[in-house]
């Protein structure tokens, strides 16, 4: 995967999806090429244009991006050392050190966000009649367990983010969670599964809820940002000993910020999109990624066409987007709890501390001119169903919000 030059480049984003990727074969951390997992989603796309456009280049790191079939296997590559880092879910490195999606006390640190928005829950088209009502999925969802014929969601890692997307939303909607059911799948394996009956709805991230929708066999009920607005979705988690490698890290951190800039400038996103579609990468129409990532979204089922503006999909936000912060980590941890992961709150400040590397953002965003956000562990309110939560008490809010 080499860096294209100005008519490769041109080239690349003329191309569509055509084939699987080959194995790849794995370099071990000793070397001095760097190497970083992604998932075949739309926000892979601040790791794939920092290559494509030269950005780890110029800030002196070989780094090759290595596309991984599902967040297990990202999380095991990470673990072993197979790969220094990688394209995650927030959630991810709370969900594997508190023993629910993997050993318990294993630290799979967090530099920095990838990206804010852009997941969807997506219903299958028998669902259609419910359209974007919370109150009509109930009745159905209640019509289908008295029947006994209990609807099946996907999510895509256990407390990863979209199953708690997932769960949240079941909440919202008074849906009792212990009466569906609940499976895991791997993000590009949604829309397959969903043809063949496997599932009823899923949660994921673009562009599987555009694809969906385009394929007529689905349509996107509501989008995470709707959820929760500039919800945290993807970081850059590293593996435990690379982490230790201070000027590597930051040198990656800098080129992803810069390819973050650059995508956040929404007339580049027709060019991201064309790239990022190519087989090698996300392996969907670029088309339908350019849609989404604009906030243009064919909802399908005849619901129309929604734009979200200052929601969309977004990467920088000049800094707002990519620092980690201590009090999301709280909020999903304490959500842990809330849907019967956890049967108590762990200790949330200090598995944030140990988790979250801020102090090097701070020093990488400062350098990049970035303003610091003095938001961390302040309250915010939830957009879906104006739940405010204090990461200062959450063991307040889980007696408000038991379900």
């Amino acid at each position: 995967m080499t860096k294209l030059n100005r008519r490769q480049f041109i080239k690349a984003a003329t191309v569509t999806a055509a084939s699987a990727v080959p194995a790849v074969n794995f370099v071990k951390a000793q070397s001095k090429k760097i190497q970083l997992g992604f998932i075949a989603l739309t926000d892979c796309a601040s790791l794939v244009m920092a290559k494509e456009l030269g950005y780890f280049e110029k800030y002196g790191v070989d780094v090759d991006i290595v596309k991984m079939a599902s967040w297990a296997a990202t999380r095991d590559a990470l673990l072993t050392g197979d790969i220094q880092g990688a394209h995650c879910l927030f959630g991810m490195p709370f969900s594997v050190y508190t023993g629910i999606g993997g050993q318990a006390g294993k630290e799979l640190p967090i530099a920095m966000m990838l990206n804010n928005n852009g997941q969807a829950i997506t219903l299958e088209s028998s669902f259609k009649g419910v359209g974007t009502d919370l109150k009509k999925v109930k009745d159905r969802v209640d019509s289908l367990i008295k029947s006994g014929k209990a609807p099946t969601f996907a999510m895509t890692f256990p407390g990863g983010t979209h199953d708690i997307w997932l769960r949240y939303w079941l909440a919202a909607a008074n849906i009792d969670q212990s009466k569906v059911g609940i499976i895991t799948i791997p993000p590009p394996q949604m829309v397959a599964n969903m043809k063949v009956g496997n599932m009823d709805g899923y949660c994921v991230g673009e562009p599987w809820g555009g694809v969906a929708a385009q394929q007529g066999i689905g349509f996107t009920h509501i989008t995470t940002q709707q959820i929760w607005k500039h919800h945290p979705e993807k970081a850059l988690v590293l593996n435990k000993q690379f982490s230790e490698r201070k000027d590597d890290v930051m040198a990656v951190m800098r080129a992803i910020l810069d390819a973050s800039a650059w995508l956040d400038n929404l007339p580049n996103r027709r060019k991201a999109a064309s790239v990022i579609g190519a087989s090698k990468y996300v392996n969907a129409s670029p088309e339908i990624i350019q849609a989404r990532l604009e906030g243009r979204y064919d909802m399908g089922e005849g619901i129309g066409t929604r734009q979200f503006l200052d929601d969309m999909m977004l990467f920088s936000r000049k800094g707002a987007t990519s620092m980690p912060r201590h009090g999301h980590a709280v909020w999903f941890m304490t959500q842990y709890v809330r849907f019967g992961y956890l049967k108590k709150l762990p200790d949330v400040d200090k598995i944030a501390e140990k988790l979250i590397m801020d102090d090097l953002y701070k020093q990488v965003a400062k350098e990049a001119g970035l303003k610091l956000p003095d938001d961390d562990m302040k309250p915010w309110t939830m957009t879906l169903d104006k739940a405010r939560f204090d990461p200062s008490k959450p063991e307040a809010y889980l007696k408000e919000h038991s379900i």
